[in-house]
C-alpha cells in the first residue's frame, strides 16, 4: 500500500515536472482593434484660421481617410445604380463632374443644354429628366441651412422615406444631411432610378468592396447606411480655397484694373451682389431668396412648396459663386446659359412680386441698370472665382484602378 502511494506521488511529481517545462498553452491573441485615421479638414492656411469651424457633420459619421477613400470609390462607380450593363449605368459622378465644379456642363449628348436626365425606363426612352438644375459640390461640409435649392434636406426636418420612390417610411431614409442625398438619387427615377437593396446587391458582390468596408467601418458587412455615409463622408472633402480671389483676399496675389473695378462693383450698391454673395470665404449666405425672376410662380420645389409659408413662394438658394464660370445654366431651371445673361438679368431683368426679396432694392428700375462697360468689369471680377486647382485636384477625381467595364 505504502509503495502504492510512493508510486502515484513519483507519478505527479512527474507530471508537475513535465507541465513545469512545457507550461500551459498561451491565450490566443486579441483581435485587432478597429482603427480609422480621422479626415483632417484644411481649415487653416498658412497657419491662419480660413474657413468657419463649424462643420455639419453627423455624430455617427465622423470623416476618416478610410471612409473618404470608399466614398470616393463608390461616388464614381456606374455600378452605384445596381446594374452591370453599360446603358444602365449611372455613378453619382456622371452628373456632378469635376471639371464642372460637380455639376453636369452643358456639353455632355447625354444631357444637352445641361438638363440632368435619369437613366432610361419605361415612358422615359431618354431617361426622366430632373425637375432643376443641380446645384455644385463645393464646401458644403460648412453649409448649415439645408440641401437642395429649397432647403428640404436639413437637420430639422422629420420626414422619412419616400412612398413615391417605394421608400419606406423608417431610419435610415431621413432628410436630414448629406448621407439623406444618396438613397434619394439611388431611388430617384429622374436619377438612377433604382432601389438601396439593389445597390447593395451589387457592390456586395464586387471584390474590392468588401474590404474596403472593413477598412472605413471594421467589418466587410456591405450595408445601404454604410454606402450613404461613405459617399457623405467624401463629398464633406470637396473643399474649394484657392481662386484667384481668394489668393487676393490673403495678399497672395494681385487683381487687375479691370477685376478691382469689378470688385467695387460688386461690394457696392451699384451692382448690389454682396448682401447674397459678400462672405469672402464661401461667397453665399446659404440662405433662400426671391431673386426678380417671375411673377407667377408653379414650381412646387421652391422654397414654399418645402415650408408652406406663403412668403417663400418664388425662394431659392443663393448658391456659391466659386467657379461660376463652370456650372452654368444657371438658375434653378437653367434659364441662363451663361454669365453674360445673369448680369443681364440683375440689371435690367427683376420682375416683382410680392415675395421679392427687400435686398432687390432696384427692382423698380428693373435692375441696377449697369453700364456695358461696368457689366464687362463685373463678369471679369466673377471669373476670379474659378478655383482650378479644385477642378484637378487628383483626390477629388476618378480613382485610377476602378474598373466598371464600361469606360
Amino acid at each position: 500500500m505504502k509503495k502504492g502511494w510512493k508510486y502515484f506521488f513519483e507519478l505527479f511529481a512527474l507530471g508537475l515536472f513535465i507541465i513545469t517545462l512545457t507550461g500551459c498553452p498561451d491565450p490566443p491573441d486579441p483581435p485587432d482593434p478597429f482603427v480609422t485615421t480621422p479626415y483632417e479638414f484644411p481649415l487653416k492656411i498658412n497657419g491662419r484660421q480660413w474657413f468657419p469651424t463649424e462643420l455639419y457633420i453627423p455624430s455617427n459619421n465622423p470623416t476618416t481617410v478610410e471612409g473618404v477613400k470608399l466614398g470616393r470609390y463608390l461616388f464614381y462607380d456606374g455600378r452605384l445604380s445596381g446594374r452591370v450593363e453599360c446603358d444602365s449605368q449611372m455613378s453619382c459622378a456622371t452628373c456632378h463632374k469635376q471639371k464642372y465644379s460637380f455639376e453636369c456642363g452643358m456639353d455632355d449628348p447625354r444631357f444637352p443644354g445641361g438638363k440632368p436626365r435619369g437613366i432610361p425606363s419605361t415612358g422615359y426612352p431618354d431617361g426622366k429628366p430632373t425637375p432643376h438644375f443641380m446645384l455644385p459640390m463645393i464646401n458644403l461640409v460648412f453649409n448649415q441651412n439645408g440641401y437642395l435649392w429649397n432647403g428640404k434636406v436639413n437637420r430639422s426636418n422629420p420626414a422619412l422615406g419616400a412612398a413615391p420612390y417605394g421608400i419606406p417610411a423608417e431610419q435610415p431614409y431621413n432628410m436630414t444631411n448629406l448621407e439623406s442625398l444618396v438613397w434619394m438619387g439611388i431611388a430617384a427615377p429622374h436619377e438612377m432610378n433604382g432601389s438601396p437593396q439593389k445597390t447593395v446587391d451589387m457592390i456586395k458582390s464586387i471584390a474590392i468592396y468588401p474590404p474596403m468596408f472593413k477598412a472605413a467601418f471594421g467589418t466587410e458587412d456591405v450595408t445601404y447606411e454604410r454606402i450613404s455615409k461613405a459617399i457623405a463622408q467624401f463629398v464633406r472633402t470637396l473643399v474649394s480655397s484657392n481662386s484667384k480671389f481668394h489668393q487676393w483676399v490673403r495678399h497672395e496675389t494681385t487683381l487687375t484694373p479691370q477685376e478691382l473695378n469689378g470688385y467695387q462693383l460688386y461690394m457696392s450698391e451699384a451692382a448690389d451682389c454682396f448682401h447674397c454673395h459678400g462672405d469672402p470665404v464661401l461667397l453665399t449666405t446659404n440662405n433662400f431668396y426671391n431673386n426678380g425672376l417671375d411673377t407667377v410662380f408653379s414650381d412646387p420645389g421652391d422654397r414654399y412648396g418645402y415650408t408652406k409659408d406663403n412668403m417663400d413662394i418664388g425662394r431659392y438658394k443663393a448658391t456659391t459663386l466659386i467657379n461660376i464660370e463652370l456650372t452654368g445654366p444657371y438658375m434653378h431651371d437653367g434659364r441662363f446659359k451663361t454669365l453674360e445673361e445673369v448680369i443681364d438679368h440683375y440689371s435690367e431683368g427683376v420682375h416683382y412680386s410680392q415675395t421679392i426679396d427687400p435686398l432687390m432694392k432696384y427692382v423698380a428700375f428693373g435692375g441696377t441698370q449697369l453700364t456695358e462697360s461696368e457689366k464687362a468689369d463685373l463678369l471679369a471680377f466673377l471669373k476670379t472665382f474659378t478655383d482650378h486647382d479644385f477642378i484637378t485636384n487628383p483626390e477629388f477625381s476618378k480613382p485610377a484602378d476602378l474598373d466598371t467595364g464600361c469606360d
